[in-house]
């Protein structure tokens, strides 16, 4: 009877483990590509960057920490549709953690570490670029192309967007997706760089989710 009870056990714990281990699928990530153009007819976008926000979530071993990232300026120029063209600008400095309470002193250190040298070096990179090279219809889903530069580093990244228009506005939101942030040189205590971390490293996946508003021009 109590071995029984054992393997059920071990069974129940390890299906909890594997739904609660499922992580967002990576963006496919290669070389940049060459700045989509819009055509004369496309509808032009003003990105509306209080309602934009791009929400992150980073782990290591012992859990994870999330937040959100601001944008500055964005233009979005759509046809039929599909964005044809765009370009916005992601405000490094604007780097806020929301699962540590803000009046709590650990909240401003993991901040601060993230800006720092460490991580994201907002002093000297202060802004993240992403720039559309194109959009098309996978296996169902409509999958945005875009140059990320990062720490003046450049990769093209594909992750799957909606778009929703409503009179003179829209909102692009995309899946939650990850990207490895190793592919930018972001080095602190990766195992990318790094190979005698033992337990104290930290995950190379960051986790992206993209919401944003826009406005016709």
């Amino acid at each position: 009877m109590k071995s029984n009870f054992l393997k059920i056990f071990m069974l129940v714990a390890l299906a909890t483990f594997s739904s609660c281990g499922e992580k967002a699928k990576e963006a496919n990530t290669t070389e940049s590509k060459d700045a989509a153009v819009a055509k004369s007819d496309a509808i032009h976008y003003a990105v509306n960057t209080d309602e934009s926000t791009i929400e992150w979530k980073g782990f290591k071993p012992t859990g994870s920490h999330n937040g959100i990232i601001n944008l500055s300026v964005g233009k979005l120029s759509v046809n039929g549709g599909s964005v044809e063209n765009g370009k916005f600008v992601i405000d490094m400095g604007t780097i806020e953690v929301h699962d540590i309470p803000a009046e709590e002193e650990s909240n401003a250190k993991l901040t601060g570490h993230l800006k720092s040298e460490d991580f994201f070096h907002v002093d000297e990179h202060p802004n993240a670029i992403f720039e559309v090279t194109g959009m098309e219809t996978t296996e169902g889903k409509s999958m945005l192309s875009g140059n990320l530069t990062l720490k003046k580093s450049t990769k093209n990244v594909s992750f799957p967007v909606a778009i929703d228009f409503n009179d003179n506005n829209l909102t692009l939101t995309s899946e939650t997706f990850t990207i490895d942030r190793s592919n930018w040189n972001v080095k602190h205590k990766s195992k990318s760089f790094f190979d005698d971390l033992g337990d104290k490293f930290i995950n190379d996946d960051i986790e992206l989710k993209i919401t944003l508003s826009a406005s016709k021009i």
